[in-house]
């Protein structure tokens, strides 16, 4: 647990999506380690159990709760555990994303679009609004978007995905605008190329990322720590004063 009073979490509970690889694994276990007790959740039952164990092995308090949350009703179901199990919810991270398909915009199906915007965008959108008047309950909350830098500068083959974390982006804006009243924070956090198994299909392709790195300020590709610690920031009251804000994680791609 963190020395420095503003980044302590304890007493605090943390909803997160897609929770068990990735972005959202590290995310759980920053958190949890600065005093959280975390609710992670993912599709995959045996992915949420082991995860449980792993942050459970570190004495992390932690429910675990599989859920597709790109069916509004389970999506509501999980902030219903979490509130059961915990007393409440404090922090929400949105981290759970899908990208079906990659191509150009004319390959696009019907059954494709539909789900990249109910996981990427209604989701979110669902999960904050149950938890936000659990949060202003509580004295005020934490929302966490997981964005992407495609939401500022669509990518090639990436379209729709890309569209989604730009709707994502302008909702965590409306989102504190509407909410800062009743101290509820909302922020977006953007990954460049992040090494995970989601992006596998781009750091894989050792042509493209070397060309990338060759002009990246940082020239390596990104780990998802290097994310988890700004969650930590927007998360605790060391970030208490910023809402509506959009944060890039890229090693200077965007710059």
């Amino acid at each position: 647990m963190t020395s420095d009073s503003r980044f302590n979490l304890s007493g605090r509970v943390a909803v997160i999506t897609g929770a068990t690889r990735g972005i959202g694994r590290a995310i759980a276990f920053q958190l949890g380690r600065a005093g959280a007790a975390v609710v992670i959740s993912s599709r995959k039952a045996d992915a949420v159990s082991a995860t449980v164990q792993a942050l459970e092995a570190e004495r992390i308090t932690t429910r675990g709760f599989p859920a597709n949350v790109g069916r509004l009703d389970e999506a509501r179901a999980l902030i219903a555990h979490a509130t059961s199990e915990l007393g409440g919810i404090d922090i929400l991270v949105n981290n759970a994303a899908v990208s079906p398909l990659y191509g150009p915009l004319t390959s696009m199906t019907e059954s494709a679009f539909d789900k990249i915007m109910a996981v990427n965008v209604k989701a979110p959108l669902e999960l904050a609004c149950r938890a936000l008047p659990i949060m202003a309950a509580r004295g005020g909350g934490s929302i966490v978007n997981m964005s992407s830098v495609d939401g500022l500068r669509p990518d090639h083959d990436l379209a729709v995905y890309s569209a989604s974390k730009a709707a994502l982006i302008s909702l965590t804006k409306a989102m504190a605008l509407e909410w800062g009243a009743q101290n509820v924070r909302a922020n977006a956090i953007c990954p460049g190329l992040i090494k995970t198994d989601f992006s596998a299909p781009m750091w894989r392709d050792n042509a493209g990322v070397a060309a990338q790195l060759a002009r990246q300020p940082l020239p390596r590709l990104g780990t998802p720590e290097d994310v988890a610690g700004l969650a930590l920031f927007l998360a605790s009251d060391a970030g208490s004063y910023c809402t509506g804000g959009v944060y890039v994680v890229d090693g200077g791609w965007m710059t």
